[in-house]
């Protein structure tokens, strides 16, 4: 036992003494999670990014100006209304996420088929292929506000009378039986009789200053986060800083190898193999002191998470610090598996990188995994990261128990474990 312990004493003072590597592992984690958190924060509060979508109103009737007022008034996007070449340039070069194209003679042919499903005229969208997501909630918008226009206009504006009118005068030439022809010439005989009442015109000539209203929305949503219940809300920092850390630890994990690889070549180890100190005791060690350096650094992390951008524990502080234990450990070992596989430390650091930066975005450190398409979500289940980044997401801004640290910690020392049996097996007192 005394001289694992003075092999940690002599990791750590060795640490400790190197102000710029101390600082620069403490400092570059916070740095780059305050950012990440500050994209994904979900603050509600903030000013929302607005979907640049530019209108090209080719038509010019009472329903395309109506769609157009109405886009303008909504919170989810920013509406400009160039030219078609214009808008088409901008999407092209990436100043317009969305360009929707009214042709003319829209407002007449929609109308039309309004009431009879015929002949429906066709919007065209041009939009940026990086931003198919935004692409669907502009689809969204158009459908609602294209419906409450064109069914304003038909029940209340002139353009809709005229088609009304136009409609009930070619109904027998439609392909309709007689019985379909009777109930649409109802329908529009009821709703001209009715909406003629319901909005009479202003007498001497005034212009009437009561908005039309077509149909609406026959339900509405209230939307609730769930979390815990208890004070819990969710907090993007708690997140990024959880990523950014096992980040950094992974990436401490290879100056870890590294350095026990540098070491070997110096021929530090042959000393020590003529002293009483075993390849377990060796590999324990450094784990061991490893370890206690990435749980500094995690804490370190989280407590300016919790100073500044107000990140809490909403779960069970036991389960987060099982969770950041496991988390440590995990690292740890895996930079003792690097030496045990790698040959030169130059050689080793480039692909011990690659390894790094895949296990990381493929776990969800970088951006929340359930972006992922479906299969890759089920194939991270795989990667160490994943189970770290759930766990201290649980213990945070979900606010789960202490049960639902205990997976995560189980499989992440599975892992240590694996990590570091592996490491014992292949590891060389020499270099090959």
């Amino acid at each position: 036992m005394r001289p694992i312990l003075a092999m940690v004493r002599k990791d750590l003072q060795l640490f400790l003494t190197d102000r710029r590597a101390v600082i620069m592992s403490l400092v570059a984690p916070i740095a780059i999670a305050s950012f990440f958190g500050s994209i994904f924060s979900g603050n509600s509060n903030a000013d929302r990014a607005r979907i640049p979508v530019a209108i090209v109103d080719q038509d010019g009737s009472a329903i395309s100006r109506g769609i157009l007022d109405r886009v303008r008034g909504d919170k989810w996007v920013s509406v400009s209304t160039p030219t078609a070449d214009e808008a088409r340039a901008a999407v092209q070069k990436g100043a317009l996420t969305v360009a929707v194209i009214i042709p003319g003679g829209f407002g007449d042919a929609a109308g039309r088929a309004f009431f009879s499903g015929a002949n429906r005229p066709t919007l065209t969208m041009w939009y940026d292929p990086s931003h198919s997501t935004e692409l669907g909630l502009v689809r969204g918008v158009m459908t609602q506000y294209v419906m409450e226009s064109v069914s304003a206009e038909m029940f209340t504006g002139e353009q809709g009378r005229k088609v009304i009118d136009d409609t009930l005068a070619s109904i027998d030439s439609m392909r309709l039986s007689g019985q379909q022809q009777a109930l649409l010439r109802d329908l529009l005989q009821s709703a001209r009789s009715f909406y003629s009442q319901a909005t009479p015109a202003p007498a001497d000539g005034a212009t009437s200053t009561t908005p039309r209203r077509g149909l609406s929305m026959p339900y509405s949503v209230s939307e609730e986060a769930v979390t815990s219940g208890r004070n819990a809300a969710y907090n993007g920092y708690a997140h990024s800083f959880a990523g950014m850390g096992i980040q950094f630890l992974l990436f401490a994990s290879i100056d870890l190898g590294v350095g026990i690889l540098l070491e070997r070549q110096r021929g530090l180890w042959k000393r020590l193999r003529s002293a009483p100190v075993s390849r377990v005791s060796l590999l324990i060690g450094k784990a061991t002191s490893g370890s206690i350096i990435a749980l500094m650094t995690l804490v370190v992390s989280f407590a300016f998470a919790m100073l500044v951008f107000g990140v809490r524990i909403h779960g069970s502080l036991a389960g987060f610090g099982l969770v950041a234990f496991a988390t440590a450990v995990m690292a740890a070992t895996f930079g003792l598996l690097i030496a045990a596989l790698g040959k030169t430390p130059g050689g080793t650091r480039g692909i011990a990188i690659l390894a790094v930066l895949m296990m990381v975005m493929l776990g969800g450190a970088w951006i929340p995994s359930f972006i992922f398409p479906a299969w890759l979500q089920q194939l991270t289940v795989v990667i160490p990261a994943r189970w770290a980044v759930d766990g201290f997401d649980a213990m945070t801004w979900r606010g789960l128990g202490l049960q639902a640290a205990l997976v995560p910690t189980a499989v992440m020392l599975a892992f240590a474990v694996l990590f570091g049996g592996l490491a014992v097996a292949r590891f060389r007192w020499e270099e090959a």
